[in-house]
This record gives structure tokens, C-alpha cells and sequence, in this order.
């Protein structure tokens, strides 16, 4: 699907006015070769450790985004370019990171798209911790499993239903 997030929101003006569409404060650095992306959300709320990242972009991601709250740390990496070709591999439209990610110039030519708060070179612990397919809350929006985000260089966006 080809879309512009400023479209979206102008197509569908009263699921913006009622709060069915939300739009996520301009936080977010866009990464990755693939500069739109959207898909249904799968959720993960970790910090510092990356273990359910690796967990969540080994199954199959076709049509889905993975959110990622990261606690907002900038003191690691919780995406990397082996993480990102992983995500390609089976099929995810991307990821949005609250939180920092590294390899960026690898990750560029990696056909995903991935929004961070910024580049860290240090990689994150791995403790196997954290929670998945939960409501997380950052960029003044509540991102909800199931719920669909789309995303460009304009910003992005999250939807109780799918826009067309």
C-alpha cells in the first residue's frame, strides 16, 4: 500500500477528531532503506536488553510492525544491522524504537524501515527480559497489539483500524 501519513490523516479527519487515529510526537530519526512502512503492531516493553527483539523478528512479520519501548535509554542499542537483516529475512515492515539503535549506515541499505531516538555504538545486555504484546505509552500516543502505525518521512501514525 502507498500512502502519506499527512493523506491519511486529511482522508480521515473524524477518526482524528473522535481519537481513533493518533499522531506520535516528532521524536522519532528515520532509518533503513524502506522509508514508508505500515502493518499491525506487536509490542515489546524492554530496557537496555534486546533478547525479545532478536525473539520477535525470527518469527514471521508479514504486515506487522514491531514496537519497541525502550525506556527511552540512550545508552545502548537496542537494533543492529544483523537485527535489522533478521527482520528483512522474515518479512517485517519495520520498527519503532524508544530507544537507539546502531550500524546505521549498514541499516540503510537493508530494505526495512526502522524509526530511533538517535544511534548508540554500544550493544545492549542480553537477560531475556521484559514483556510482550502489551499496551506501551511514548510519543504521547498508546500503542495497542493488533493496532495498525504508519509510517514516512512526514511521521507517524496509529490507527484503531486499518486506513486505505
Amino acid at each position: 500500500m502507498s500512502f502519506k501519513t499527512p493523506d491519511l490523516l486529511d482522508e480521515h479527519d473524524t477518526l482524528v477528531r473522535d481519537g481513533t487515529v493518533r499522531v506520535v510526537d516528532p521524536i522519532f530519526r528515520g532509518y533503513g532503506a524502506r522509508k514508508s512502512f505500515s502493518g499491525q503492531i506487536v509490542t515489546l516493553k524492554i530496557f537496555e536488553d534486546n533478547s525479545l527483539v532478536r525473539d520477535a523478528f525470527a518469527e514471521n512479520g508479514q504486515a506487522k510492525v514491531l514496537v519497541i519501548d525502550g525506556g527511552g535509554s540512550l545508552r545502548c542499542a537496542l537494533i543492529g544491522d544483523q537485527l535489522a537483516v533478521l527482520a528483512q529475512k522474515n518479512g517485517w515492515a519495520g520498527a519503532v524504537v524508544y530507544g537507539c539503535i546502531r550500524d546505521s549506515a549498514d541499516i540503510e541499505r537493508i530494505d526495512v524501515g526502522i524509526r530511533a531516538l538517535n544511534t548508540h555504538p554500544l550493544k545492549s545486555v542480553k537477560r531475556g527480559v521484559g514483556e510482550r504484546n502489551i499496551v506501551v505509552t511514548f510519543g504521547g500516543v498508546s500503542f495497542k497489539p493488533g493496532a495498525w502505525l504508519y509510517a514516512d518521512e512526514d511521521g507517524i501514525i496509529v490507527s484503531d483500524q486499518p486506513l486505505s
